[in-house]
């Protein structure tokens, strides 16, 4: 069960990060960019790994405080799960 998790969780962050390159990219364009909602969407369905490690490597998204806040607050969540 926890094999599972674990692989759920992976992909999950790899899936957050992508979006948030995706988002960052069009960002620099001046195109249309992914809602913020789907951003904190991916992190509370269990993608807040992969979306700190974008937020912190891309620095991407660093500046809203519902970022930087809830991120953290959704990967303790889904590490107390865990």
């Amino acid at each position: 069960m926890i094999l599972y998790y674990a692989l759920f969780i992976a992909v999950m962050s790899l899936v957050a990060f992508i979006f948030y390159a995706a988002d960052k990219k069009k960002a620099k364009k001046g195109k249309w960019r992914v809602p913020e909602a789907t951003l904190l969407g991916l992190g509370f369905c269990g993608g807040a790994v992969g979306a700190l490690l974008a937020m912190k490597t891309l620095r991407h998204k660093t500046k809203h405080w519902y970022f930087v806040v809830g991120m953290p607050l959704i990967f303790f969540i889904q590490l107390a799960i865990a």
